[in-house]
């Protein structure tokens, strides 16, 4: 999160349009329509003011609105943002040969991440037959410290920047199996650190066993992650580590931006 106290001494900083963007972060997968009081809970400004910003961004095309109900949600055209980013975002552009190769050589689930801030977030998403919506779309953040992803992009930073991290990052349980305890996640980061992958198993999905690599600049610094999924009901961690972890590895290492 940003510095607040830094952001207002900032003479450039616009409050009024920070005002704005809250009001459309407040949307997520599980807040897909909002009221207007459901506004102000998630964002915390004022009635009048959250009023104001909902019913601009409505007029600017950006969320729709249920005459009936009264409640908004994002439009269609939120997805031009994402695909701005998209055509602006190098390292997707120069894996997807890769992950398109790499989809092809295991027939299973494969997603590039990017860290942000201490989540990751999932910037392509190769989906098989048996990929839910939810596990498809692309723009889903999940925290580092429960991503397979998130866990060996840290594991290529410094080691008292790992300890740091989980000491300190949110971990969020999604499945009964999901791993809470910060010493194991710290052990399972310090082997992804030794073997050059990490495997995790039913941490934000209840069947599936993940396995991922990172993605690093020519400088050795992580900047994205690749995750094969495998259905834990036919496959066990070790033949993944047999089959699928060279594959992966191999295709993050073979991504190496030149900028």
């Amino acid at each position: 999160m940003p510095d607040g106290k830094k952001l207002r001494q900032d003479t450039l900083f616009v409050t009024s349009l920070e005002k704005g963007m809250l009001v459309l972060e407040a949307f997520s997968e599980d807040r897909s329509e909002l009221g207007l009081s459901d506004i102000v809970k998630v964002t915390g400004l004022e009635k009048s003011a959250a009023q104001r910003y909902a019913n601009t961004l409505h007029e600017l095309g950006y969320l729709e609105k249920n005459a009936e109900t009264r409640r908004f949600k994002p439009s269609v055209k939120y997805l031009e943002m994402a695909y701005s980013y998209l055509w602006s975002d190098y390292l997707a552009q120069l894996a997807m040969p890769r992950l398109i190769d790499l989809s092809r050589q295991t027939a299973q689930t494969i997603n590039m991440a990017e860290p942000i801030g201490t989540d990751i977030i999932y910037v392509v998403r190769m989906p098989n037959h048996r990929t839910n919506f939810g596990a498809s779309a692309v723009g889903r953040r999940v925290p580092a410290l429960v991503a397979s992803s998130g866990r060996v992009i840290l594991s290529r930073k410094p080691e008292t920047v790992i300890r740091e991290c989980v000491r300190d990052w949110p971990i969020t349980q999604y499945t009964p199996k999901t791993t809470t305890d910060r010493e194991a996640i710290l052990d399972n980061i310090l082997m992804a650190r030794e073997k050059g992958y990490c495997l995790t198993q039913k941490q934000v999905l209840p069947d599936e066993i993940n396995i991922a690599a990172a993605i690093c600049s020519i400088e050795g610094t992580p900047i994205g992650a690749i995750h094969c999924s495998l259905p834990s009901i036919r496959w066990t961690t070790e033949r993944a580590e047999a089959e699928i972890a060279p594959l992966v590895v191999e295709a993050a290492q073979s991504i190496v931006p030149s900028r």
